[in-house]
Parts: structure tokens; C-alpha cells; sequence
């Protein structure tokens, strides 16, 4: 009879995960701007949480997020298409809608490159937000004041995101003392791979197994010479045509950032945005899914960080990091969160273990940590952009984990990794 009430309570978790799977496409059909992938705004509402199990409160959290919203990252894009676009004016070579586009390029071209890699007012609030559910979805952490370490990278995008997020929890409880810092001391913390991380060190590329069966998923083959139609009436004489499209969607996707969705007109639509999806995330999960062993150090401060504080040899209510999606979306494959480790072979399996609209602008893990009064048994929850979400390892009381579970998963995760 135990031993089937223990199969039963099993069965009981593995249903509970089942359910949880996404179906990406009535993700999309609900919100089709979810299809810009690592370019959506951060905007996922307020999921409701499973509450502790009885006597348990949560004492401690530690986090790695994404910056917010912001201007493009680098000043080729806006320099390519001031080039091309202006060409093609000069020669007369733009289709009336075009031309519209073009003139709210133009009017907007000294903002976009003064902006290049900035933070905007949007990517400020997305944090202020963030803060502020943390804080009030786990009141018991904050509610005694203590001690919080925040660190980032050295981009001042991630350095905004991390004052706007600081800022706001001191605002919710001043007696919060934060220690913020952004220097090459903590790098191999946050971003393992900046070339000025006193402790980089190369690492193991890995490959999506999905990757040989990839051409069995179709490509709309029209949209790139459906976009070109749209803008130029010929592209002969153009400089440098062979990424046109590419150029144009990224524009497109990057709008919704900076305040200037609409500038496009129908150059492109949503509806194609989201036709190119399920082929689009292939692309992201290769590189997630490749890069995710230059994220060891990061998965290693959480585990000491974490078991610092439960030893009682730190007195820190939280540990905050702040870096880029290239660290955010193989951080996630490392942790295995929802399935993103599973390396599935059948292409068309991907999109439900990984959606590139999970590493968005803003994108974060939570790892939150709960103790019962005599008890030793710590147990963690983890929320993926503020959702509950699933970790590799088994559990018995899903969407909480026990501790001792989860570090030694991961302890021999990364021992294993680093010998390869």
C-alpha cells in the first residue's frame, strides 16, 4: 500500500509537469509579438504562485536577469539602413510606403544614434516591476531589512537595469542595504565570457542534436522578396542587398523598445513575424543550447552563494546579477529549466521545451529558498520570468524542490562539465 501511494504521489507530479508544457502556438495566437523572440518587451502579468508547504518561509533569494528594453545593441544596424535607405531615395528607388518610412527614419535617426545600447524608460520600469512583485510575492525575505549584493556587467544598460531594480526594492523597504557593483572583480559571476574577465577561460561548444533533421522544418522562402517589394521599387545599384530582410525585421522587432512602434507601417507584419517563429527559435535553442558550459561559474556562484547563507556563514537576503540574453538563454539550457536541457533530435519537439520569448528584455530566474523552524530540510522554488518553472531533478512536492537535491544535481553537473 506505501508503495503505492508513493507511485500514486508520483504520478501526481509527472501529470502536474505535463501540464505545465506550453503550447507555443496558442501562446503566439494570444500574443503574437511573443514571435520576436529575444526582442520582446518583457511583459508576462502576474502568475499566480503555489504556496509553501505549511510551516516553510522563504529566507533567501538569488537571481540572474537579462538588462531591460533598449536601443539597439551596436550602431551597425541604424548605419546600414541610413545608407541603404538614403540610396535608395537619392535614385528614386523607394515604394510609397517606402518613402514613409524612410522620412520617420530620418526624423528619428539622430535619437536612434545617440541611443545605440541604452537603456530606455521602458527597460527601467520592466526592472521596477520585477523588484517590486519580488518583493511583495516573498515579503518574508524583505520584510526585516538585511543585506542584498547586486552585480553586472560592465555595459551601462546592465548597470541601469540593476540601480532601477535596486532602487525600487529600497523603495518598497528602506531598511534594505544594497551593495551594488559592476567591475571586472565579479565577472566570472555574471558574464564568464567578457574579454576582460580576469578568469576566462575557453570552453566546451556543445551541439543540438535537432541540428541534422533541421531541413524538415519548412521556411516561408517569399518572405524576404515580400519585404524588399514593400520598401524599393528595384534594389539595382543598392549597396550591399543581401541582407536587406534581415535588416528590416530586426529593425521591426527592436521597435516595440524604443518607443517607435508603427514607424514600419505594413513592411512587415506580426503575422509574418510569426510564420518565420518555429524556425527563428530553432536558431536561438542552437545557440542557448551551444553556449550553455560558459555558464559553469554562474551556476556555481548560485550553488555557493545559496549554501553560504544556509551554513550561515553569509548574512545576505538576496544575491542579484544582471547581464545579457547571450548569458540569460544558456543559462536557462544549463539549469535545465522547463525541459530546456533535453536536446530532443525531432526538430518540431524544440518549441515545446524552449521559446525564445523566454529570453526577452528583462528576462530573469529566480531561485527562491524556504525554512521550516526545526527543520533541516531547505527547499527551493524556481521562477522563470516570475513563473513557477521545472528543474531537472525530482521532487515529490513540485514547484518546490529539496535543497539537498538540487545542489548535489548540480554539483555533479558542473564537476562532470568541467572535466570535458
Amino acid at each position: 500500500m506505501k508503495r503505492f501511494f508513493s507511485v500514486f504521489c508520483l504520478l501526481l507530479v509527472a501529470v502536474g509537469l505535463w501540464a505545465q508544457q506550453i503550447n507555443a502556438f496558442d501562446e503566439l495566437k494570444a500574443t503574437p509579438k511573443k514571435a520576436y523572440g529575444n526582442d520582446y518587451p518583457y511583459n508576462f502579468g502576474q502568475p499566480e504562485l503555489t504556496k509553501a508547504p505549511k510551516g516553510y518561509k522563504a529566507f533567501y533569494i538569488s537571481h540572474y536577469a537579462r538588462h531591460g528594453s533598449r536601443y539597439y545593441w551596436n550602431d551597425k544596424l541604424y548605419k546600414y539602413l541610413d545608407t541603404l535607405m538614403t540610396t535608395a531615395n537619392e535614385k528614386n528607388l523607394l515604394t510609397p510606403e517606402g518613402k514613409a518610412f524612410y522620412d520617420k527614419f530620418i526624423e528619428a535617426k539622430p535619437e536612434l544614434m545617440t541611443g545605440i545600447s541604452e537603456l530606455t524608460q521602458l527597460g527601467w520600469e520592466q526592472h521596477q516591476g520585477i523588484a517590486r512583485r519580488m518583493y511583495n510575492n516573498f515579503p518574508d525575505v524583505f520584510k526585516k531589512g538585511g543585506n542584498i549584493y547586486a552585480i553586472s556587467s560592465l555595459s551601462g544598460r546592465c548597470v541601469m537595469s540593476m540601480s532601477a531594480f535596486c532602487q525600487e526594492l529600497t523603495q518598497c523597504n528602506p531598511a534594505l542595504e544594497i551593495r551594488e557593483e559592476s567591475s571586472r572583480f565579479t565577472l566570472n559571476r555574471v558574464v564568464p565570457d567578457d574579454k576582460e574577465n580576469p578568469q576566462l577561460k575557453p570552453y566546451t561548444k556543445m551541439k543540438a542534436s535537432y541540428e541534422k533533421n533541421r531541413h524538415l522544418v519548412p521556411r516561408d522562402t517569399t518572405f524576404n522578396q515580400r519585404i524588399i517589394d514593400r520598401v524599393f521599387t528595384s534594389t539595382e545599384g543598392l549597396p550591399n542587398t543581401s541582407g536587406i530582410a534581415g535588416q528590416l525585421r530586426n529593425l521591426y522587432t527592436s521597435l516595440p523598445n524604443i518607443y517607435h512602434e508603427g514607424m514600419m507601417g505594413n513592411i512587415i507584419t506580426d503575422e509574418e513575424i510569426v510564420r518565420e517563429w518555429e524556425s527563428s527559435n530553432l536558431g536561438s535553442y542552437s545557440w542557448i543550447f551551444g553556449d550553455q558550459n560558459k555558464m559553469l561559474s554562474v551556476l556555481e556562484d548560485f550553488l555557493f552563494q545559496a549554501q553560504q547563507v544556509i551554513d550561515g556563514k553569509s548574512d545576505l537576503v538576496a544575491s542579484l546579477r544582471f547581464g545579457h540574453d547571450s548569458c540569460m538563454g544558456p543559462l536557462t539550457a544549463l539549469m535545465g529549466l522547463n525541459g530546456a536541457d533535453k536536446d530532443p533530435e525531432d526538430p518540431f519537439e524544440v518549441k515545446n521545451i524552449y521559446q525564445n520569448w523566454q529570453t526577452c528584455k528583462a528576462c530573469n530566474i529566480q531561485w527562491v529558498f524556504y525554512s521550516k523552524k526545526n527543520s533541516s530540510d531547505v527547499l527551493i522554488k524556481c521562477l522563470l520570468n516570475e513563473s513557477e518553472a521545472t528543474l531537472p531533478v525530482k521532487t515529490d512536492i513540485f514547484p518546490y524542490y529539496h535543497w539537498s537535491d538540487v545542489y548535489q544535481y548540480y554539483t555533479d553537473l558542473i564537476k562532470s562539465r568541467s572535466q570535458e
